[in-house]
């Protein structure tokens, strides 16, 4: 395909495209004349995972570039090509870490990961954890950190049904461009069925009791 289909197969503009290739984030086409080229799916595939991590994710061109030398790298696999990605997509509050926040996460990490002497700096996730558990520390809420076994546990079954999702999606590049959508949308969503999950256990717990009906007293056989 010439870049103009290329262009409407991908929705992405021509000149991004263009820009794209001079950056080094699109490998250049088979060249058919001195000023035509041909693209095919590998390209389209590729493209549509530069874009995901760009408009999606957010990401820097020189970010993009090294994700995409990650996931280029060969003799890798790709559960380490998708962690890559992961740690690129999160990126850590810029907040003043608690201590206590730090050690908080080192003994979780400990606990699941079998992580001994990890340092938390060293990845946007767990930076990203040791920063939301120092803003809850800073406004009184010493023992959030309590949530985060129950947290575990439940998001397993979310992680197992995220991978389900993208694990058959075909190429690697189709795999990655999933689980960045995936993730990022993903947190949306789960940001919005959580409180729509808060309503009805909160209804279930919290609410007060139905006022009796007529002709019926408190404690009644319904």
């Amino acid at each position: 395909m010439r870049v103009g289909e290329l262009s409407k197969r991908s929705g992405v503009p021509v000149p991004t495209i263009k820009y794209y290739l001079r950056e080094g984030l699109l490998p250049a086409g088979v060249l058919t004349s001195p000023n035509q080229a041909h693209y095919d799916d590998e390209h389209l595939r590729r493209l549509r995972l530069v874009r995901a991590l760009v408009d999606v994710g957010g990401l820097s061109i020189a970010t993009v570039r090294g994700v995409l030398t990650a996931v280029d790298t060969r003799d890798d696999s790709l559960h380490n090509k998708l962690g890559a990605v992961q740690e690129a997509i999160s990126q850590p509050s810029p907040v003043e870490l608690d201590p206590l926040a730090v050690k908080d996460v080192q003994a979780f990490c400990e606990r699941h990961g079998g992580l001994e002497g990890f340092d938390i700096a060293a990845s946007n996730v767990t930076l990203m954890l040791a920063a939301a558990l120092s803003a809850a520390r800073s406004v009184g809420h010493d023992h959030f950190q309590d949530l985060l076994d129950s947290y575990l546990e439940g998001l397993k079954i979310i992680a197992k049904a995220d991978l389900d999702y993208i694990a058959h999606r075909g190429s690697r590049d189709d795999i990655i461009e999933g689980m960045v959508v995936g993730t990022l949308i993903g947190d949306e969503v789960l940001k919005a069925v959580r409180r729509l999950a808060h309503v009805e256990v909160s209804r279930d717990l919290m609410a007060p009791p139905a006022p009796p009906k007529a002709n019926e007293t408190p404690g009644s056989a319904l």
